[in-house]
């Protein structure tokens, strides 16, 4: 069965981004040992605008896949850039989009669980969760992997890695690997029984 990765940058506070959804106080582009890691393991999370300036060509890796709330679509679309990832099938969460003109985009209304639970069991390789905090509250139980990108900042307020009440949800650390521009790449796996350890 397909896995759900949650893979995203995070501050050393828990954050993914500030009240506004804005999230310029990470590095624009990742630092270049980041960068190199970003470009040999997960190419397919870089916006396939950005494939040309980093000599991606066809990036290969191990998702075919990425879903996204509107707050994380939001921003390229402001911008104008309708398939942030063309390389990937992409599904948007959201009850008030209309439906996108382009094939590689599914805005989606319903339940992101029942959903995300139908497409683990389709053909395919594993699936990218890009974000938001609210989205990726809804979907911790079916969270599989969690990778933070943890960068050596604290904000103090904004949005949250997850967004939920309190559920306590264990997961297993399975890798770490830190970096010179103090960057820190965490991979954790979800637990066996995904509950804290009274759960």
């Amino acid at each position: 069965m397909r896995k759900l990765v949650y893979y995203v940058a995070a501050t050393l506070d828990g954050f993914i981004a500030a009240p506004d959804g804005s999230y310029d106080f990470f590095p624009l582009v990742p630092e270049p040992d980041v960068l190199d890691h970003m470009l040999a393991d997960y190419p397919q999370t870089l916006p396939t605008f950005a494939h040309a300036q980093f000599g991606i060509d066809h990036p290969e890796g191990r998702f075919d896949a990425v879903v996204m709330g509107r707050g994380t679509y939001d921003p390229g679309l402001a911008a104008g850039i309708t398939s942030p990832y063309a390389h990937l099938q992409q599904y948007v969460f959201s009850r008030s989009l209309p439906p996108a003109a382009e094939p590689e985009v599914e805005i989606v209304a319903d339940d992101p669980v029942a959903f995300v639970r139908a497409l683990k069991t389709r053909d395919g390789k594993d699936i990218w969760l890009a974000g938001g905090g609210q989205l990726a509250g809804q979907l911790l139980p079916e969270i599989d992997e969690l990778i933070l990108k943890l960068n050596p900042v604290v904000v103090g307020s904004g949005i949250p890695l997850v967004s939920r009440a309190f559920d306590p949800r264990r997961f297993t650390l399975a890798e770490t690997r830190p970096f010179d521009s103090g960057v820190v790449i965490l991979r954790y796996t979800r637990s066996e029984d995904g509950r804290g350890s009274d759960g």
